[in-house]
């Protein structure tokens, strides 16, 4: 407290001030806010949100794709209310809609591990709003602590952040969902403001795995590195018209706007996300396309052995980069946290080698597995590949600034020093 700057809200005179204050009127196109992307690949990007698209986008999605119905449910998004799920939906789309919402700023393990079950029995949630990550952290600790709770009020829950391995998916719906609840597999972006494509309740046949179909009125479809539209298969996700909650620049650098997300393919947005499409019309999200690794001229994403990796029993988390590889262009590196009481080994890796190999081919088996308590993840719980990368290839780490645990990178460089790898 500094005299002459600082005051006691209790000791300031407010009795003339007037007992409400009028909404500031704004025009559509005024900016709302400035979202500063993580970093995961490259160097942030301010990305320009403004008023009325934006709100039209999050309340409308918000609204049909929890099924909110805002005078009995109870909402909660166990997002960082810091970067876009938060804004959209914890801020903005809730309030918009009049949702009764849970806003929890903490982490799901203490003061311990049963943490969320014990908020969603006392306050009576019905839809719960979290990311993979999340989900696989509670699948490593084990389903008891959600078992001892009653989690008979959640009606619906939702994913966002990343694909959803199928495991993950059915362990989610099975102990946490009691199998009565849908599951809303969301994809979108930072830059798009809203959920783009998603199951829609009681709507959608879902898949564990797919965010199924693009939300009414948006378009996207998946094409070739030629722009040919994919009408099954695999390809570069991109969506060909506007959206009420699309950004409208990157702050201060419009070049890098336009060719980050426009000069790929001409006439379409660029989502930097690879996705294939199945004969049902589904989408299946394969994570960002510079997380595709060249095997000995094998295109292999990260994302396609990430969830070999997650579908073995012992395996809790995984993420997956290349480093360089004299032979092969570039080999396999897999960081792997398996689940509570189980202990890496030499025979523990080759299990997993074995099972990927499996599951995809031999070609896809990771030439190197370390094993790690945890994995460098952002605030939002993103994985930041990038300096997985760093950690494989030797080289000095990137900026660690938007880590959760800083300190996370610096052990998992040691045991991936001390990790056996392939002959």
């Amino acid at each position: 407290m500094q005299d002459g700057r600082d005051v006691w809200l209790h000791e300031l005179d407010v009795s003339d001030d007037p007992a409400t204050c009028p909404c500031e009127p704004m025009d559509a196109e005024d900016l709302l806010f400035l979202m500063y992307t993580s970093g995961t690949t490259a160097k942030p990007k301010g990305i320009v949100h403004t008023t009325g698209g934006y709100l039209v986008g999050a309340a409308t999605t918000h609204h049909y794709i929890f099924d909110l119905k805002a005078e009995t449910d109870v909402y909660w998004c166990a997002a960082d209310i810091g970067w876009i799920t938060g804004h959209s939906y914890i801020v903005y789309g809730p309030l918009c809609n009049g949702a009764t919402s849970v806003i929890y700023e903490g982490t799901p393990d203490f003061p311990d591990k049963s943490r969320w079950w014990s908020l969603i029995e006392r306050y009576g949630v019905t839809i719960l709003y979290t990311a993979p990550t999340a989900i696989r952290a509670h699948m490593k600790w084990g389903p008891q602590y959600a078992a001892a709770h009653d989690l008979t009020s959640l009606r619906l829950l939702g994913s966002v952040g990343e694909p959803i391995n199928p495991e993950a998916w059915i362990w989610y719906h099975e102990n946490i969902g009691g199998e009565r609840c849908p599951i809303v597999d969301t994809w979108w972006q930072t830059e798009t403001g809203m959920v783009l494509i998603t199951p829609l309740p009681g709507v959608t046949t879902t898949k564990p795995g797919s965010a199924t179909r693009p939300f009414p009125g948006v378009a996207a479809s998946v094409v070739t590195e030629t722009g040919d539209r994919v009408e099954t298969g695999g390809g570069y996700l991109v969506l060909e018209r506007p959206w009420p909650a699309m950004t409208r620049g990157i702050y201060g650098d419009d070049a890098r706007f336009r060719s980050t997300y426009w000069d790929r393919f001409p006439g379409v947005y660029f989502a930097g996300d690879g996705a294939r499409i199945d004969a049902d019309g589904d989408f299946w999200l394969l994570g960002r396309v510079d997380d595709v690794m060249n095997v000995s001229g094998h295109r292999i994403s990260t994302i396609e052995v990430e969830s070999a990796l997650v579908d073995h029993p012992a395996v809790a988390e995984a993420a997956v980069c290349g480093r360089n590889d004299a032979l092969t262009g570039q080999a396999i590196v897999a960081y792997v946290t398996l689940k509570s009481g189980i202990e890496g080994s030499v025979e523990m890796l080759e299990e997993l080698r074995n099972h990927v190999a499996f599951k995809i081919g031999a070609i896809a088996k990771p030439a190197n597995v370390v094993f790690t308590p945890e994995l460098p993840k952002t605030r939002s719980g993103k994985i930041m590949r990038r300096l997985l990368r760093d950690v494989a290839e030797n080289r000095t780490l990137g900026d660690t600034t938007t880590l959760a645990d800083p300190a996370v990178v610096s052990e998992i460089a040691q045991r991936a020093a001390e990790a056996p790898t392939e002959d």
